[in-house]
C-alpha cells in the first residue's frame, strides 16, 4: 500500500527505517571509542603506578646510608655545632661508611648490633702503615659518633630500633697527661733559632702557648685585635664549644710576640690581610697539622726524653700554675673548662707538690740519723745458728733425693 508522502504514517515509516539502518552504525561508533577510554585508563593507570614507583625509589634513595649521613650532618649544622666537629663526624662515618661498602650494605636496616661488632672488631686489627695499631682512644673516637648517629636516625624514625644501643665501647685507662717542669720548659722555649724569621715567629708561638695556655685551633684563629697589648690580654672567640673567653698573657709572651709582629710578619703577610695572627713562610694561616708537627719537632730536639706537641704548654701551664698556689677556679678559667672535673686532673699531675706536703706533715718522711741509728744497733737481727746449717742442708738434700 502506498501512502501519501506527506502524511504522519509515511514520515513514521521513514524515520523508523532510518534509526534501523543507523543503529549498526552508532555501535560501530561506539565500540572503538570504547576501547580507547579503555587505554586511556590503562595508560594513566601506569602512569600512576610508575611514579608511586618513582617514589618509592626515591625514598628508598633518602633512607640510604650515604643520605642519611649528609641529612644527620645537615642536622648538626642547623643545631650550631663547630665546623671542627663537622669535619671530624664526616671523617668518622665516611670510614665507617667505606668499610660497608665493602659488604655491599647500603641502607641501615642492613645495620646490625653483630655488623657493628664486626666493625669494632676491624678497628681492634687495623694496623697502620708503621704496623703499630690503633690506640685504644682512637678506636672509641671513631665508634662514639656511630652511636650517637644511630640514635639520631632511630629518633627520626628512619630505623625501628637502635643496633648501636648495646654496643660495648672500648674502655679508656686513667691516664695522666704529660707536662715539662720549668726548667724543660724553658730548654724547649730555646730551641728555635732567633737569627732567622721564622725561628722569631716559632718563638713567638711557644711563648703563647706556654703562657696562655690555648689549643691549638684558638693559636690558628688568633687575629691581631685579639692581642691587648696594653692590658695584657688575649681574646680567644669561638673556642671549643664556640665559647669566648679573656685571658691573661705575660710581659715576655707580649715582646717576643711585639717582635714578630714588627719583624717577621710584614715579610710573609698577602694582601689583602686577613688579620690572622701566626702565618706560615708563604703568608698562610697554619693548618692544626702543620702547627703539631712544628711543636713537636722543639720538644724533640730539646732533648728533655717526652712527647708532646702544642697541648703540653697547655698541661705544663696548668701544672705549673697549680703548683704555684693558684686556685684551681681560677685555672678552670684559664683552660675554658665547662666542669671543674676536667680541671681537676692537675691536682693529680701536680705531684711534685704533693711530695712538698708529705714531706712536711708525715712524721717518718725524714730520717732522724741518732734514732735511726740507735735501732739499728738495738733492733738487729741475731746471727743464724751455725750448728744448724748442715742439718738442715741434709734435709734439703734428703727431700731432693726423694
Amino acid at each position: 500500500m502506498d501512502l501519501p508522502p506527506n502524511s504522519f504514517l509515511a514520515r513514521s515509516a521513514s524515520a523508523a527505517f532510518e534509526l534501523f539502518h543507523s543503529q549498526p552504525l552508532c555501535v560501530a561508533r561506539w565500540l572503538p571509542r570504547r576501547r580507547h577510554e579503555k587505554n586511556v585508563t590503562h595508560l594513566v593507570e601506569q602512569f600512576r603506578s610508575n611514579r608511586l614507583t618513582h617514589r618509592k625509589l626515591n625514598s628508598c634513595h633518602a633512607t640510604t646510608l650515604v643520605a642519611l649521613a649528609e641529612k644527620y650532618l645537615e642536622y648538626l649544622a642547623v643545631k650550631g655545632f663547630a665546623e671542627t666537629t663537622l669535619r671530624v663526624r664526616r671523617v668518622y662515618l665516611g670510614m665507617f661508611l667505606t668499610w660497608c661498602g665493602r659488604s655491599r650494605t647500603t641502607v641501615p636496616s642492613q645495620v646490625t648490633k653483630a655488623f657493628l661488632e664486626s666493625y669494632q672488631r676491624y678497628l681492634f686489627d687495623y694496623r697502620k702503615k708503621d704496623g703499630r695499631p690503633l690506640a685504644v682512644a682512637s678506636q672509641l673516637t671513631r665508634l662514639a659518633p656511630l652511636k650517637v648517629w644511630f640514635k639520631w636516625m632511630t629518633r627520626r624514625d628512619y630505623i625501628p630500633q637502635d643496633p648501636a644501643s648495646e654496643l660495648e665501647l672500648p674502655r679508656i685507662g686513667y691516664k695522666l697527661p704529660s707536662v715539662l717542669t720549668k726548667d724543660e720548659t724553658e730548654l724547649v722555649l730555646q730551641q728555635p733559632n732567633l737569627q732567622t724569621r721564622l725561628g722569631v715567629r716559632d718563638r713567638a708561638m711557644l711563648e703563647m702557648l706556654y703562657s696562655t695556655g690555648i689549643r691549638r685551633m684558638e693559636l690558628i684563629q688568633l687575629k691581631l685585635y685579639d692581642v691587648d697589648k696594653k692590658h695584657g690580654l688575649v681574646t680567644i672567640r669561638e673556642g671549643k664549644g664556640r665559647r669566648d673567653r679573656v685571658v691573661p698573657i705575660g710581659e715576655r709572651a707580649l715582646f717576643w710576640i711585639e717582635k714578630y709582629l714588627t719583624e717577621t710578619r710584614p715579610t710573609v703577610v698577602k694582601q689583602p690581610d686577613a688579620s690572622v695572627a701566626f702565618l706560615t713562610a708563604t703568608g698562610q694561616p697554619f693548618t692544626p697539622n702543620h702547627l703539631s708537627w712544628l711543636a713537636r719537632r722543639y720538644v724533640r730536639g730539646s732533648g728533655v726524653g717526652k712527647n708532646g706537641a702544642c697541648h703540653i704548654f697547655r698541661h705544663t701551664m696548668a701544672t705549673l700554675m697549680l703548683e704555684g698556689g693558684a686556685d684551681i677556679r681560677y685555672i678552670q678559667a684559664m683552660l675554658g673548662h665547662v666542669r671543674l672535673d676536667t680541671t681537676k686532673i692537675y691536682t693529680h699531675v701536680s705531684i711534685r707538690m704533693l711530695k712538698q706536703i708529705h714531706t712536711a706533715t708525715h712524721p717518718a718522711a725524714k730520717l732522724d740519723s741518732q734514732n735511726s741509728i740507735a735501732q739499728v744497733r738495738t733492733q738487729s737481727p741475731c746471727p743464724p745458728d751455725v750448728s744448724s746449717a748442715p742439718e738442715a742442708q741434709q734435709g734439703e738434700e734428703t727431700r731432693e733425693h726423694n
